[in-house]
């Protein structure tokens, strides 16, 4: 399907039809669609066609968009349409595959795009297809299986190539050829096999262990010639008994797999081959051939001369057949276009775990660092020292390396720890008031784990029981460890402040709110381990009833008990908490907002109006009902309701001090780069109980004493995380932009200030996209050459930088935008940032220089200076002839498209991009497209005459200051440098 590129967007067939409605239905037709589908994905795509197709800064341009715009329609309007759906299936239905090849797509690219369609489309098309339409459309479980079978593709390309070699073979043979096919046959048995048994295959874990026994059945077929080891290399195969090499126990030794997993991987292959290839079984014992010399061959099977050679092909068309049998037409994705490194260019199987694995490496906010000024680099800094390249291992890492390193570590530190509470962990809870809540706890564990690992029957019975089990022992684990820590750190206090209270840990341990956050962190660390498609954070926040800002509590302190954690869950929890901090606890509904109600009253009126009240979470009798899981015995009474606490209503919270906007609070009263120093910060944890403070009711007094609430508490200690993040942020992408310490001080500062007084900015949005504005604003005050263009695409280059950022920044629907709640980066800017950060702005401006600016805002003159004509500035208001061969004119900018009169100072703190031919374009190639309109011979150009009504007497009479008989003013020159708001130059 072509898209031409020189074809005029709007323009309008014989028939009536714009020219992208055109080709928009030739790709239908081309793909063989039904009729019914054509009239639905019309019927779409002119309704939502202007929001998708808006200008967005960073984007790809409007012919290019255009196709994406179109596959993302057809796509959602096959997915959704359910009595279409059925119709279609009965003539083969249109998958995502067939739709990206028609369209010359790339997978990763597409995900890319559709990610911004849902954001701009999100209400449009909850209208048309309820609420649930971005579950049904499963975009996200398809690109989570993208990646996994992108990792998995990469670890048996290895790994084959590791154990079998093709080139040293010199007989006049095709050896590429006969090593593309024992290649293609692998994988297509490693296919066949995971849609046979798909409950099985729903995680990294589990297409390891299916494709280490394709490897091992690889190894007992492939002809000894073309084998790239040797059974008696003790350095690969290092599992050996009297009866030879043990090969499934080396191979687990190798790629950390579980041997019982393995055989019974194995046996289901064999039943593939079997009925599959029509080929019978044999004994590998019984088999008198080369192949088993030095093996111990007890319990495997052999297919006699199945891989020979002249003999794959007809294996291969086999398993093909039987793949496309199965499968047909109901999956999205054709996974056989991962079987070699070329096929995945052609539909783009993209490597979208680059970023990721890089943005784990950042350090936790949670960390303090003692002087800012010497922070740690990104990963991604070009002046990165070389201090982790000198770790081999770091660079070895991969997905599936991570995941199985990971696995390991369940299976042989977690899983032999009993399914209960320990002794020690039951003797706390004996000691709560004499109160035993063992049981409840258990109770508490079961329902929760269960709505996790059984969540809509998506996992296999036996697997999410095995799951559910890992993290139950792994919560049980840590919250012993973690009240043996509390104990000792309250009874050295009780110690030192003569105090006999013993060491209750009443308050926490009963609490709800933090057992539920320890459970959902087990159980992600569990589902992370194993890197499942179906279940993808922050799923487990949803299962749980908790919100992002309740998560971010415990996982500091889930690190820090847990000693025996590897590395790569260290750095998964980590970043989980970057995810945490920089959007999610900023999102509408986190409980973030009931905290603050308390802790800084005057920003009830901006919570209420955004309606982003946390609603009261669910109990536990709800969730068991929700998820219809069965309860013996009756659960506690505190949960029988839901809590209606000021922390989760706050209606009825008292009024205290404004905690953390005080002159005197030590996270946010200094304007430099200078975060608190460590020892200020360890004062502040040190000073009250952290998790029972954290998880105590947001308008209760600190548990400790003194006159703060929990809620100023927990917002200082969250402020001061935001606080480290940006700062890290800002330090890598200012010197990307290799801008020099003061500019850094200057961001920073006005980025603490923001927080400081500001902090509505924040309010459902992106940390990253106050960061943006931040050295935009910085730059216009320090007046440096440093455009918003600049900015973002160094910003693109950050591990964590993700394209919605700065193409989608929520801003609301007003009386200039109904229905549009998302504009970019640049409108955010100009229209919500400035206004609310000018003050703050005009303080970074030198007393001199704000001195002349409002001199010359003024009209004023130096004392003593001469006087000024009055029509010495005198605007030209008549449009100009630019072309001697066109009729073609330039007008000043018209009066409809200028905002309130500014002064300089104001106005020089906006971003003007100009009247581009498109936008975000550089004013030479703008100067280029007009020259190649001009001189344009072949195409008609617009006839009509141009309107000069557009530059009215009232207009120049405003603009020199008559309208209430005064004398013109330099104010009226100040009329032609106001921000010019972006729109294309009319063209023919």
């Amino acid at each position: 399907m072509s898209y031409p590129k020189e074809e005029v967007v709007g323009s309008m067939n014989s028939e009536g039809e714009t020219a992208s409605e055109s080709r928009f239905t030739d790709l239908c037709k081309a793909l063989k669609v039904s009729e019914e589908v054509i009239s639905e994905a019309t019927s779409l795509l002119n309704e939502i066609k202007s929001i998708l197709l808006s200008s967005s800064f960073g984007g790809k341009g409007p012919e290019e968009m255009e196709i994406y715009c179109h596959a993302f329609v057809l796509y959602c309007a096959i997915k959704l349409k359910d009595d279409l759906l059925k119709e279609d299936d009965k003539q083969g239905r249109v998958r995502l595959s067939d739709i990206l090849r028609a369209t010359s797509l790339k997978l990763d690219e597409f995900f890319k795009e559709a990610q911004q369609f849902t954001i701009k489309a999100k209400q449009i098309m909850g209208d048309r297809y309820g609420f649930d339409w971005e579950d049904r459309l499963e975009l996200k479980q398809l690109e989570k299986i993208v990646r996994m079978l992108n990792d998995a593709r990469k670890f048996f390309d290895k790994t084959f190539g590791d154990f079998f070699s093709f080139s040293s073979i010199s007989q006049g043979l095709n050896t590429s050829e006969i090593s593309k096919e024992i290649h293609r046959f692998g994988w297509l048995l490693f296919l066949t096999l995971r849609i046979d048994t798909p409950d099985l295959f729903k995680d990294l874990v589990s297409c390891v262990h299916g494709l280490v026994a394709v490897l091992a059945i690889l190894i007992l077929h492939v002809p000894v010639k073309f084998r790239n080891f040797s059974p008696q290399d003790t350095s690969r195969l290092v599992k050996r008994s009297e009866k030879g090499v043990g090969l499934l126990a080396s191979l687990c030794n190798t790629y950390h797999t579980f041997e019982d997993c393995l055989r019974g991987m194995m046996e289901k292959a064999y039943k593939i081959i079997s009925e599959t290839l029509n080929r019978k079984p044999i004994l590998a014992s019984d088999c008198k051939t080369d192949l088993m010399n030095y093996i111990n061959t007890e319990g495997l099977m052999y297919f006699n001369n199945m891989l020979e050679e002249g003999l794959v092909g007809p294996g291969i068309q086999a398993l093909e057949k039987h793949y496309m049998d199965v499968v047909g037409s109901k999956g999205e994705i054709d996974e056989m276009l991962f079987m070699q490194s070329e096929d995945k260019s052609s539909v783009g199987a993209p490597n979208l775990c680059d970023n990721k694995s890089k943005y784990e490496t950042l350090a936790s906010p949670t960390k303090t660092i003692t002087n800012m000024l010497n922070l740690p680099l990104s990963p991604m800094s070009p002046s990165r020292p070389n201090f982790i390249i000198s770790n081999p291992k770091i660079l070895q890492m991969t997905p599936v390396t991570t995941a199985m390193t990971t696995a390991k570590w369940l299976r042989e530190v977690i899983s032999p720890l009993p399914d209960r509470p320990s002794p020690h962990l039951e003797q706390f809870l004996s000691l709560l008031d004499n109160k035993i809540l063992t049981n409840d706890l258990m109770r508490r564990a079961h329902i929760i784990l269960e709505a996790i690992f059984h969540n809509g029957n998506s996992f296999d019975i036996s697997w999410a029981k095995e799951r559910k089990f890992e993290a139950s022992k792994l919560y049980y684990r840590v919250l012993e460890s973690i009240c043996k820590s509390e104990s000792n750190l309250l009874s050295a206090r009780n110690e030192k402040n003569n105090n006999g209270s013993g060491n209750n840990l009443a308050q926490l341990l009963s609490n709800e709110r933090f057992h539920r956050c320890m459970l959902a962190c087990s159980a992600e660390l569990v589902l992370a381990t194993h890197k499942t498609v179906l279940m993808m954070f922050p799923a487990v926040l949803e299962s749980t009833g908790l919100t992002p800002f309740d998560l971010s509590k415990v996982i500091e302190s889930f690190v820090r008990h847990e000693e025996t954690l590897p590395r790569e869950l260290k750095r998964h929890l980590n970043s989980l908490e970057e995810q945490l901090l920089e959007s999610m606890v900023w999102a509408k509904g986190s409980s973030l907002y009931n905290s603050l109600l308390v802790a800084q009253p005057d920003l009830g009126p901006e919570i209420s109006r955004l309606g982003l009240l946390a609603e009261p979470m669910l109990s536990l009798d709800e969730i068991a009902a929700r998820h219809n899981i069965p309860v013996s015995g009756d659960l506690p009474v505190s949960n029988r309701k839901r809590d209606t606490s000021p922390d989760q209503e706050g209606t009825e919270a008292p009024s205290p001090k404004r905690a953390c906007i005080e002159s005197g609070s030590v996270l946010l009263e200094r304007n430099c780069f200078t975060p608190p120093a460590k020892e200020r910060l360890h004062s502040l944890k040190s000073k009250f109980h952290p998790l029972q403070s954290s998880f105590a009711s947001p308008a209760q007094p600190n548990p400790v004493g003194g006159n703060e609430t929990c809620a100023e508490i927990g917002c200082k200690v969250f402020f001061s995380k935001i606080l480290k993040l940006g700062a890290i942020r800002i330090r890598s992408l200012c010197e990307r932009l290799r801008q020099p310490q003061q500019i850094l001080d200057r961001v920073y500062g006005l980025f603490q200030q923001i927080i400081d007084k500001q902090t509505h900015l924040f309010f459902n949005r992106h940390v990253d996209q106050i960061i943006l504005c931040c050295f935009y604003g910085v730059a216009k005050v320090s007046r440096l050459n440093l455009t918003f263009k600049e900015i973002v695409s160094s910003y693109k280059k950050e591990p964590q930088c993700k394209p919605e950022v700065f193409r989608n920044v929520f801003v609301g629907s007003s009386n200039m935008r109904i229905g549009i709640c998302h504009v970019d980066i640049i409108t955010f800017y100009n229209e919500v940032f400035v206004p609310a950060v000018k003050p703050l702005l005009v303080g970074m401006v030198p007393s001199s220089s704000r001195l002349e600016e409002k001199t010359s805002a003024e009209g004023g003159t130096v004392p003593g200076s001469p006087k000024v004509s009055p029509f010495s500035n005198l605007p030209d208001m008549s449009p100009k002839k630019v072309s001697a061969s066109h009729n073609v004119y330039v007008s000043p900018l018209r009066q409809s498209k200028m905002d309130a009169l500014l002064s300089p100072s104001s106005r020089s703190y906006y971003a003007c991009i100009g009247e581009s031919t498109h936008a975000f374009q550089s004013p030479s190639k703008d100067l280029d497209a007009i020259n190649s309109r001009l001189n344009s011979t072949g195409r008609r150009l617009l006839t009509g005459r141009i309107n000069f009504d557009m530059v009215s007497d009232s207009v120049v009479a405003g603009s020199l200051g008559y309208q209430n008989g005064s004398s013109a003013s330099s104010d009226g020159v100040a009329a032609f440098g106001l921000p010019v708001k972006r729109e294309p130059a009319e063209t023919d």
